[in-house]
């Protein structure tokens, strides 16, 4: 092996190394971060034993809800229809009166967000339903987000709501929600609010 064959040989080493440490990095801190792992229908106390996030016990014949005593993402725990989502600081678990969970609702996001950014969170997050085998429904009256000139219009009005449905077979559906939002903190940018709510399916088509 002459000396310039062996110094690129070394350097395809170094990067690989250097990837490899990235990649291990990446996992670990995503790995660390709170999180609420949880199934619609299961009993509560599986959630919580599951979890890295802490969060109160249900309350025995009420039906209620708890939120996460710190931001914590969403592990959607199906083996089938599963996904993740970003950090969230407004998180609640809704549990029935047997001690069962019947419904999420949450903001994936710590704060409002830039538009740019609000639409990379919604986009991955259809991404990760597609993938997983959600559809959307009622698809004519409420279409899936996209990144285009006329979302991006539609979004910006300022009382303007927009929602989308998905489904994961008989088994769940949510909506998703995003609107403009008045942020005190910085009152000339356009922040943006998205709201999840997951419960089981209802028979919507």
């Amino acid at each position: 092996m002459n000396l310039i064959h062996r110094a690129g040989w070394r350097r395809g080493i170094l990067a690989l190394a250097v990837a490899s440490l990235l990649t291990l990095a990446a996992i670990e801190v995503l790995s660390d971060e709170p999180e609420i792992a949880l199934l619609i229908g299961e009993p509560y106390k599986a959630m919580r034993q599951r979890s890295t996030a802490s969060i109160d016990p249900a309350i025995p014949g009420h039906s209620w809800f708890n939120a996460p005593k710190s931001d914590a993402r969403l592990r959607f725990a199906d083996p089938q229809f599963g996904f993740v989502t970003p950090l969230a600081r407004f998180f609640t678990v809704g549990f029935s009166r047997d001690q069962r969970i019947d419904g999420v609702r949450m903001s994936p996001q710590i704060e409002p967000l830039l538009l740019d950014d609000t639409l990379k969170v919604v986009l991955d997050l259809q991404e990760q339903w597609r993938n997983a085998g959600w559809v959307p429904i009622r698809a004519e009256e409420f279409p899936s987000f996209a990144d285009t000139p006329q979302w991006r219009d539609r979004l910006r009005e300022v009382k303007n709501v927009e929602k989308a449905y998905w489904r994961a077979g008989d088994k769940y559906q949510l909506m998703l929600v995003v609107s403009r939002f008045r942020d005190n903190k910085r009152p000339t940018e356009e922040r943006y609010l998205i709201t999840l709510g997951i419960h089981r399916s209802r028979g919507v088509q």
